[in-house]
């Protein structure tokens, strides 16, 4: 396994969550206390996948967790950048869909900065 890492970044108007590596089962609590912590603090939490490589259904069950957090909190989660089999598996589980901008606001995805 190639490992995995969550570094959480705080910008004024948002907390940028980058995620690293593969994230399986072994790790998805870890993703899991990430991203509900970065909701915590009540700002747009932007989730970077770039450096993503692999996503199995437990991670997938961790995003699903945030959405759900996210949702009941009223504070914005959108996922960016995800690329490969990581897009793929966002995509058939209709999680990348969810997780997307809505639709009239520009999408953050390709931004050197997220």
């Amino acid at each position: 396994m190639a490992g995995f890492e969550v570094t959480t970044s705080t910008r004024a108007d948002r907390t940028v969550v980058a995620l690293a590596g593969e994230c399986d089962l072994s790790v998805s609590g870890e993703l899991t206390s990430a991203l509900l912590g970065a909701l915590g603090e009540g700002r747009e939490v932007v989730v970077d996948l770039a450096a993503l490589q692999f996503l199995d259904s437990s991670g997938v069950h961790g995003l699903v967790t945030a959405y759900h957090a996210a949702k009941r909190d009223g504070v914005p989660l959108r996922l960016v950048n995800a690329g490969g089999v990581v897009a793929d598996v966002l995509d058939l589980t209709g999680v990348g869909e969810l997780l997307a901008a809505p639709s009239g606001e520009p999408s953050r995805e390709g931004l050197e900065n997220v």
